[in-house]
């Protein structure tokens, strides 16, 4: 028996239950969402709550979601109380009221059984594609207050008692430029609600209500356990570090990110005191996404076979200043909050190096970077094409960094250019892994990712959010940093350097040109494996001379073998520099 007495084997099954739940809840999205953000770039989460909104299980989709969930069920909860009633779902993206930025909408669903008894809640949240705003996309850097970047939702009721809240419907519908993508993304939402609600009812007829409640309580203290013994297995002490972001859009940077994470016994108090002051431009975070991040960030560390739900929370303590760049207060503008929420995670990733060096990277390519482009063609249907290409992960202590993959706080996947091409007027140009982007080291850091497009309508609006242009992602115990991040904009024939945050008129075959940082290595280079050096050259990774400069391995590239003679000489004069 368990801890509360319930059978091992009905636990087990009521676990897993609920993960299947959530998990078809993040199908249900995926096979009926009109939008590509949501559809094939995956921007989107799952859950299920109990009965008093403690989050019991999360689907495979956003860690960075997963500790927001918290904050919106309880703005929920302070806004309708006990007014609660089958057929009521309700709506909310306020960042100042539990969300995180505008285009991140949570649809949630009150579960009743046919006694008309609560049982839980369905969660869901989706990035939507427009949110109105002064910028199509609703990601701009260069918005200074949340007025400028879309409508704010508070907590509201979708629907009451089964009608549709039409006068939401109509308001909200009219001030976004996209209305067909944004309602089908909505309906894609609710579909993955009515789902939950079907499958849980099941379980409630399968094993009781009574149980499954028990149930509830048991996972939560369950997975409080054993994320207490894990924690207690790493050593006790004060880790300190600070990372960079390079600028907010507006203002010259650098803005630090200072994070000191103290373990003690059981238990990690996360602390950003000494990070930068709330900033003019769009990358301030509220509260609730740095909880959440410095979740994600340790629930990383954590076996995976503990349950994702809110007793992985309990021994985890997040403070932040107010005014912060890491809590802002109104009426800071939050649309590309995403960007500092990825470099609290580099820098919660470089204080968890100094306790467990061997369990972490080095830094990946600093979050993905955001790209909308928004305008009309020439019947004057509007277009939004909105995408966050993924790169890379930083070395490990035992492995390289991953070529093409997603920031593992975001869990997204690239878009597949055949879509981009048939959805958007745009043509892909380049989409490839860049040579010599990834750090060197004794294990060499992912290699970034490069995406040139070309414009092909009359014209439009380009906002790109990326960074790690100044600063680039760091490496671990010798390693080397990655390749910073670059933007160019072909037009005219000339070829012009963007900054890491911009929004600019594009024309026709305009070019947008986007080479996103690498991932740092970890180790020192010279140790590395020389015939590991070989293979990457010949793949294309990494160039001949960066082989010889960075690692000290000579390839004879008549005969690609490694030149142990001239390897040897390279590796012992350079240990002697």
């Amino acid at each position: 028996m368990t801890d509360s007495g319930i059978d091992p084997i009905t636990f087990e099954l009521i676990r897993n239950a609920l993960t299947s739940i959530v998990d078809d809840m993040a199908l249900t999205i995926v096979r009926t969402a009109y939008s590509n953000v949501v559809r094939d770039n995956m921007d989107f989460s799952t859950a299920l709550c109990d009965r008093s909104g403690n989050l019991i299980a999360q689907g495979l989709t956003i860690p960075l979601h997963l500790g927001s969930v918290p904050d919106a069920m309880t703005a929920f909860f302070n806004a309708f109380g006990d007014d609660i009633a089958p057929g009521d779902v309700w709506i909310m993206n306020d960042p100042f009221s539990g969300g995180m930025h505008l285009p991140d909408i949570f649809v949630v669903k009150p579960i009743f059984t046919a006694d008309a008894s609560l049982s839980g809640f369905a969660v869901t949240i989706a990035h939507h594609t427009d949110v109105g705003g002064r910028v199509a996309g609703g990601n701009a850097s260069d918005s200074t207050e949340i007025y400028q970047e879309g409508v704010r939702i508070p907590p509201l009721r979708l629907y009451r008692r089964g009608e549709p809240n039409e006068t939401f419907f109509t308001l909200f519908l009219t001030n976004v430029r996209v209305p067909d993508k944004v309602l089908g993304d909505l309906h894609a939402q609710l579909a993955a609600c009515h789902i939950a609600e079907r499958r849980l009812l099941e379980l409630i007829e399968r094993f009781g209500a009574p149980t499954l409640d028990q149930t509830f309580a048991e996972l939560l203290d369950y997975a409080e356990r054993m994320a207490r013994a894990e924690i207690a297995r790493m050593p006790d002490g004060v880790y300190r570090f600070t990372d960079y972001i390079d600028d907010d859009g507006i203002e010259a940077g650098p803005i630090p990110i200072a994070v000191t994470l103290t373990i003690a016994g059981d238990a990690i108090d996360v602390d950003f005191t000494g990070s930068a002051p709330q900033v003019k431009g769009a990358i301030n975070s509220t509260l609730s996404v740095t909880r959440s991040m410095a979740c994600a960030a340790i629930r990383c560390l954590l076996p995976p076979e503990i349950p994702n739900n809110a007793g992985i929370f309990r021994p985890i303590t997040v403070s932040a200043p107010p005014g912060s760049v890491v809590h802002a207060v109104p009426p800071a503008a939050v649309a590309a909050r995403g960007l500092t929420a990825f470099r609290m995670g580099d820098a919660l990733i470089g204080a968890l190096a100094q306790a467990l060096p061997e369990r972490v990277f080095a830094a990946g390519e600093g979050g993905n970077s955001g790209i909308s482009i928004g305008g009309y063609d020439a019947a004057r249907r509007p277009f939004i094409y909105v995408e966050f290409v993924c790169g890379c992960w930083g070395a490990r202590a035992s492995k390289d960094g991953i070529d093409g993959i997603t920031n593992v706080f975001s869990d997204l996947s690239n878009n597949p250019v055949e879509m981009i091409e048939a959805s958007f007027p745009l043509r892909i140009d380049a989409y490839e892994l860049l040579p010599d982007s990834g750090g060197a080291g004794r294990f060499r850091g992912g290699m970034g990712i490069r995406k040139q497009v070309t414009f092909l309508e009359e014209e439009a609006v380009l906002q790109v959010r990326s960074d790690r242009m100044a600063h680039q992602p760091y490496g671990l115990d010798g390693g080397q940093p990655g390749a910073p991040t670059r933007n160019w904009l072909l037009r005219d024939g000339a070829v012009e350097p963007m900054p890491s945050k911009f929004t600019e008129w594009i024309h026709r075959g305009d070019m947008f040109d986007h080479r996103q940082a690498g991932g740092g290595g970890f180790g020192d280079p010279l140790t590395r494996d020389p015939a590991a050096v070989l293979t990457d050259v010949r793949n294309g990774l990494v160039s001949p001379e960066r082989a010889r400069n960075d690692y000290g391995v000579a390839i004879d590239t008549e005969r690609w073998v490694v030149d142990d003679g001239e390897t040897t000489r390279l590796r012992e004069e350079r240990g002697r520099e």
